[in-house]
């Protein structure tokens, strides 16, 4: 397998998580990936449509190249958090990878139906948890093809 270069521009993952040792073991298990990345945070649903949509004191963050759900989140949901997303054509081409304890059926099939990209069952075990950070990031940013967003495709022609 070809060793990734880590001296790359990051990429940008929007962690959306309000349970704050899940964040940090999130960010730690992705700062042990292959892949250079930059893992910003929401803590409830509010906060993460507001830091997609680049508004008010998130109007100079970067643009995620993928969402980290969580499904259950205070106020809006990831459910409704997911459906928000798929619905706007200028976030809508963002993949999103729910991220949950939940293994519940109807939990998953929901998310599908919503239009996640993926949906993870949170490791219990840390070195599990790395190596699924290191595959997502693999994934999602060596071997997929993302499109730009319309704003970026416009300015390069």
């Amino acid at each position: 397998m070809p060793r990734l270069d880590r001296h790359s521009q990051p990429r940008h993952i929007l962690l959306i998580e309000d349970n704050p040792a899940d964040v940090e073991l999130t960010r730690q298990c992705f700062r042990e990936s292959r892949v250079l990345n930059e893992v910003h945070t929401a803590t409830d649903g509010d906060t993460a449509l507001a830091f997609l949509r680049r508004s008010g004191p998130f109007a100079t963050v970067p643009r995620p190249d993928l969402v980290l759900l969580d499904l259950n989140l205070p106020g809006i949901d990831g459910r409704e958090i997911l459906a928000s997303i798929k619905r706007d054509p200028d976030l809508q081409t963002i993949p999103v990878i729910v991220l949950t304890t939940s293994d519940a059926d109807d939990d998953i099939r929901e998310a599908y139906r919503l239009q996640a990209n993926s949906y993870l069952r949170k490791p219990v075990d840390l070195d599990e948890f790395i190596e699924l950070a290191d595959v997502v990031c693999t994934y999602w940013f060596q071997y997929v093809q993302l499109p730009l967003p319309e704003r970026a495709t416009l300015l390069n022609h």
